[in-house]
């Protein structure tokens, strides 16, 4: 089954297309949206063995010029140092602004690719082919890019939009199982902050979803992008709306910091977050004790924690979150609903609620 959306952004607009066995059509497709003449793939080893003969051929089926430039795999590489390499392996080919970047890869490999587009010769075209599920769901969509900076997660970045993004599910069976369960968690953020049906859905679905089953993988894609796509749309550079997309992940921020971003996957950082932030939903009077189970239930079916490892105090993920981006005039702000499907921003939250939240 194959679907396609576009997010909506007038000169800035672009398709995301979802489908098996889209890698191989993928120099027909950017071909549809981009003249450029070159083209950087923008992944890491492990990737580029699975994936990167195929890109590249298809690439240059479409009539592109081929380069590919390594980054290494994981957090700890998102930084200023390998977005230079990009820009050096760009030089070194003679890419220019007519030319363009391919992100192949995870959350990491598409927010430094993406930030190096956005800067490079002031812009260059940028398409995202995500192969993880998490990016899938959410960071290849939206145009937030960056890197990590000194303590901070993402204090370095721009909004850049991509003229294209391709999700192919068959990519997705190399997975690593604990990689995939973490891409669940930013699907169930979508259901929770803007669609209960959607929620719900997902509840009934779990064991498909945790079985990797097709149609509910097709079904879970397609639906996380259309509820990203219309906050996007709407508030394309976080001025309002789309910081409800960060549920759970100030908390989330804070307990990666906590840990030296150790221990814990970003997505499982989520799913903790996100369990906090239904705790202090409560804790505020907002949203009734039922539907704070909901979503820790959910969270625990499919594979996640809901809960820091043992040794983190809640004191420590407080600390941690002092060095978030999301900070505003010295105030941290949190996502909070006050039911499933409705979510929006809480400034001002009391340090005793905050570490409650956090178990403390």
């Amino acid at each position: 089954m194959r679907n396609h959306l576009k997010v909506n952004l007038r000169e800035r607009s672009y398709p995301i297309f979802i489908g098996g066995g889209l890698l191989k059509e993928a120099g027909s497709l950017l071909r549809r949206v981009s003249k450029a003449p070159k083209v950087c793939i923008v992944t890491n080893a492990a990737v580029n063995r699975l994936y990167g003969g195929a890109l590249s051929a298809s690439l240059k089926r479409g009539g592109f010029g081929v380069v590919t430039t390594l980054l290494g795999d994981g957090e700890r590489f998102k930084n200023l140092k390998n977005v230079e390499k990009i820009y050096a392996a760009l030089y070194r080919a003679g890419f220019d602004r007519s030319d363009a970047v391919l992100a192949l890869g995870g959350g990491v490999v598409g927010d430094m690719a993406g930030f190096a587009a956005a800067t490079y010769m002031r812009g260059v075209d940028l398409i995202q082919f995500p192969t993880t599920l998490l990016a899938q769901v959410d960071s290849s969509v939206g145009g937030k890019t960056g890197v990590d900076f000194l303590k901070g997660k993402n204090m370095v970045g721009a909004f850049y939009q991509p003229k294209l993004v391709v999700c192919d599910p068959d990519v997705l069976k190399t997975l690593p199982r604990r990689e995939y369960l973490c891409g669940l968690a930013e699907v169930v953020k979508y259901g929770a902050i803007k669609n209960e049906r959607f929620f719900s859905w997902l509840e009934k679905s779990a064991d498909s979803m945790l079985d990797g089953d097709e149609g509910a993988l097709g079904k879970a894609v397609l639906e996380s992008c259309r509820v990203k796509a219309g906050v996007v749309e709407r508030d394309e550079k976080e001025s309002g709306e789309r910081a409800i997309l960060n549920f759970g992940h100030t908390f989330g921020h804070g307990l990666e910091t906590a840990l030296n971003f150790r221990r814990l996957k970003h997505g499982e950082a989520v799913a903790v977050g996100m369990a906090m932030a239904a705790r202090l939903s409560r804790i505020l009077g907002l949203l009734d004790a039922n539907s704070e189970k909901r979503v820790e239930n959910l969270l625990s079916r499919l594979g996640l924690p809901v809960s820091p490892p043992a040794g983190v105090s809640a004191a420590e993920v407080l600390r941690g979150m002092e060095h978030d981006k999301k900070i505003l005039s010295g105030r941290l702000r949190f996502v909070v609903i006050d039911k499933i499907g409705r979510a929006f921003v809480r400034e001002g939250v009391s340090k005793e609620m905050v570490l409650s939240a956090c178990g403390g």
